[in-house]
């Protein structure tokens, strides 16, 4: 499978066009991000998916649809690895991306853990949730948003944007180790733990158009 790695200062970011390759292990925790062509996970086409053991590596997945001569969802090692309940995925703001993982390759999510739900339960005194904030505040770390809005869609992505997504996966278990700790410290683990499993439904209702008016509005 043709791919590249990008060496930086501190990652390495290993980009694999269509799948994971086989035999790859990412151990028991795995930290995922997306980059879609967009907000809305049931208009917006999935391009890329980034993982890392949290070892100081990342893997970029490139989804490229069959019209531009890709595989499109046929991603066999991905999908199995989104589904095994035995590998705990660990994402910010994860109700997005099960969604648009869902839609896009068909996977039902299983063991998902989401740092900015944690956030919200256990930070109650300010409203910085964002993963920027959170990496400066609890981890000591500067992240770059600057490729934010770029192209995904493109058919090369630039190192620049390629860095910008691995830096969304690469601090997530620290981040989670903070967050975890704080949700021990008052009493909210069990409750943050209901709240992740509710997360699969949670994107399906999205993906329905549940999401405005909210169903469980008033």
């Amino acid at each position: 499978m043709p791919g590249e790695t990008l060496f930086m200062p501190n990652a390495t970011i290993h980009l694999h066009r269509h799948d994971l390759p086989d035999g790859l292990d990412l151990g028991p925790v795995v930290a995922i991000d997306t980059e879609t062509m967009g907000l809305k996970p049931h208009r917006d086409r999935l391009c890329l998916v980034q993982l890392s053991s949290g070892d100081g590596t990342a893997h970029c997945v490139q989804i490229i649809p069959p019209s531009l001569g890709g595989r499109g969802s046929d991603c066999p090692n991905l999908k199995r690895l989104l589904e095994n309940k035995e590998q705990v995925k660990l994402f910010h703001f994860a109700r997005f991306d099960v969604a648009i993982l869902h839609k896009a390759l068909g996977v039902e999510m299983a063991s998902v853990r989401c740092t900015k739900i944690a956030a919200k339960l256990v930070r109650t005194f300010t409203d910085r949730h964002g993963l920027k904030d959170l990496c400066r505040e609890l981890l000591g770390v500067e992240i770059s948003k600057q490729q934010q809005s770029s192209d995904w869609g493109a058919p090369n992505l630039s190192p620049e944007q390629l860095a910008y997504a691995a830096s969304d996966v690469l601090h997530l278990h620290a981040l989670w180790a903070k967050l975890e700790g704080l949700l021990i410290r008052e009493g909210r683990l069990e409750l943050a733990q209901a709240c992740f499993d509710f997360l699969p439904a949670r994107g399906k209702l999205d993906l329905l158009g549940y999401e405005d008016p909210d169903i469980f509005a008033h």
